[in-house]
């Protein structure tokens, strides 16, 4: 990863990735605008999905992720609120060692309304961020902590049932 001055004074940290254009007709993964985090990723295929319905959906690109990062698809948020448009399992990963065919599952949340998606339209985000590989180590007491084990909404807002 390397640091570059932007033009706000700020460095920008860029990432070397190789990728793999699987289709010569869609576009390779790009940022929307500066200082964005998520990268768009398309479909090479016409989708239509209905009411609660999921598809496995191809973008037509590989990619070498170096190792100690790892790639994350998020949903479009824009997609998301007009729509009910998903990622069956957000955030989904991708390990530095995949070098297939980067698919997304999508996954029509609205009620009503079929979704269609047109080849090469923009269906999710690519976010890259480094990640650690923990050396688990079994001890029979775990140190202490202000929160203790109190989970779901233990800081407010979720009320637990009888």
């Amino acid at each position: 990863m390397t640091a570059t001055p932007s033009d706000h004074g700020h460095s920008r940290r860029q990432l070397s990735v190789e990728l793999k254009m699987l289709d010569d007709g869609i576009a390779a993964p790009r940022y929307a605008l500066p200082g964005d985090a998520g990268a768009d990723l398309s479909t090479t295929i016409d989708v239509s999905l209905a009411p609660g319905e999921r598809q496995l959906v191809p973008t037509g690109i590989a990619m070498a992720i170096p190792e100690g990062v790892a790639g994350f698809i998020h949903p479009r948020s824009g997609l998301a609120v007009r729509a009910g448009l998903s990622v069956v399992n957000a955030p989904g990963t991708i390990d530095a060692g995949y070098r297939g065919e980067i698919k997304v599952p999508l996954i029509n949340l609205d009620p009503r309304e079929t979704i269609h998606l047109a080849r090469g339209e923009r269906i999710a985000q690519l976010v890259l961020q480094p990640v650690y590989q923990a050396e688990f180590t079994v001890v029979d007491e775990l140190p202490d902590s202000i929160r203790k084990d109190a989970g779901f909404g233990s800081t407010g807002g979720f009320v637990p049932g009888p």
